[in-house]
């Protein structure tokens, strides 16, 4: 079943409000469990995981910034 544009605007909202700061506190209390690793490593990791966290929504994060289809 596909999600509504309604659905999707809100679920998104929702992810980025409550699932990236979750995400953001996770990613670098996994980097701070490594041993201490030179910087430009650290950096590319947190690149890395910076954009990695998007995949899995980008079916949801389609289209919500354009107006709504279904409106008028």
């Amino acid at each position: 079943m596909a999600l509504s544009y309604k659905a999707r605007k809100r679920l998104s909202f929702l992810i980025l409000l409550v699932g990236l700061p979750l995400y953001i506190i996770l990613a670098v209390s996994l980097v701070a469990l490594l041993p201490r690793l030179p910087v430009a490593v650290e950096f590319v990791m947190y690149v890395v995981l910076g954009i990695i966290w998007v995949f899995p929504f980008k079916a949801i994060f389609k289209g919500t910034g354009q107006p709504d289809p279904d409106g008028k």
